[in-house]
């Protein structure tokens, strides 16, 4: 085997553990590819986030402050996070508390998995300290089946994903299912949740588009 085709074969190799997923790629450029897709899903969800500036010219939407905490940073199934989101006048009463673990599915896509932890509540405010996350492992976790963001379209410095209809439970106020959409860039968060009746009528949510998330902490 000549030096060219070893070397070849020992980067699509190294993608390959990296992945844990040999079936991911096929050629070194597309294992580049992808391996970089799911680091810049994972670089661009990292950090605290906030809505105010879209709050102070749209009074249709809250002040809204959201952190993504990498927690294991040592696993290699993925990149996992301890999400937190509330409203900023009552950043210490979060109204949404999950683990998210993201990474690169077989079929190529870079997945957001949602999960639920055991007593959400004694964990507010622990972003700022993932290592607190030590005692708990995905062996805890109750994944939330079906509310996956699936994010599969892709360009320069953006991308794109969102739920498959109909597959994400919900009941709250009335809801049969919600869905959400996502977009991700280096500085910023577009996020649609949206809750629907039996019916596929809306129930809650924003109206009239995404939630807009300005980085304000790496």
């Amino acid at each position: 085997m000549g030096n060219r085709q070893w070397a070849m074969g020992l980067m699509t190799a190294a993608f390959s553990v990296l992945v844990g997923c040999t079936s991911i790629a096929t050629t070194v450029d597309e294992a580049t590819t992808d391996a970089q897709r799911l680091v810049s899903a994972a670089t661009w969800l990292e950090g605290s986030f906030s809505s105010a500036e879209q709050a102070a010219r749209d009074d249709r939407f809250f002040e809204v402050v959201l952190h993504h905490a990498r927690i294991w940073p040592e696993r290699e199934d993925g990149y996992w996070f301890y999400v937190e989101q509330a409203i900023a006048a009552a950043a210490d009463r979060p109204y949404r508390q999950r683990v998210y673990r993201v990474w690169l599915r077989p079929d190529r896509a870079v997945e957001s998995a949602v999960y639920e932890m055991p007593d959400p509540e004694s964990r507010a405010g622990t972003w700022d300290s993932p290592e607190s996350f030590d005692d708990l492992s995905p062996l805890n976790l109750t994944k939330r089946e079906g509310c996956e963001v699936v994010f599969t379209d892709f360009a320069s410095n953006r991308m794109r994903g969102e739920t498959a209809v109909g597959t994400c439970a919900s009941t709250l106020r009335g809801a049969a299912y919600a869905t959400s959409e996502v977009t991700l860039t280096p500085d910023q968060i577009r996020s649609w949740d949206r809750g629907w009746d039996a019916d596929g009528e809306y129930v809650w949510g924003a109206e009239d588009g995404p939630y807009v998330f300005d980085r304000i902490r790496r």
